[in-house]
């Protein structure tokens, strides 16, 4: 009896957990931090370039206003035209979008 009822909890849920949230979704204050979109400003190294993949790794400072340390990351280009004219090696300054664990890079400036 209690694997029972062990199932139905897990399955309520499973299944309740993604009707609650799209139903949250709609509250002002009551979204989840991992859907909020930040953006900030960073100055970085490019140590790689993937146009066919539309990714461009930086070796940036931090980035305070998203709430990142200084670190090397991997990032998509959006649109992915941001990478024609650049190379590794280069200095620039980016302007990133993150949504959850994942980010965009969506402006690049010489610096």
């Amino acid at each position: 009896m209690k694997t029972y009822h062990y199932i139905t909890a897990l399955s309520v849920a499973f299944f309740a957990a993604p009707v609650l949230a799209q139903s949250m979704a709609g509250m002002p204050g009551m979204a989840s931090k991992a859907t909020v979109a930040k953006t900030g400003k960073g100055v970085g190294v490019i140590t790689a370039l993937d146009p066919k993949a539309a990714k461009i790794t930086i070796k940036h400072g931090p980035i305070p206003s998203v709430g990142w340390p200084a670190m090397t990351m991997t990032f998509s280009a959006n649109p992915p035209t941001l990478l024609k004219g650049l190379k590794p090696g280069e200095k620039i300054g980016f302007d990133v979008t993150t949504h959850g664990a994942t980010a965009d890079v969506t402006a690049v400036r010489a610096q």
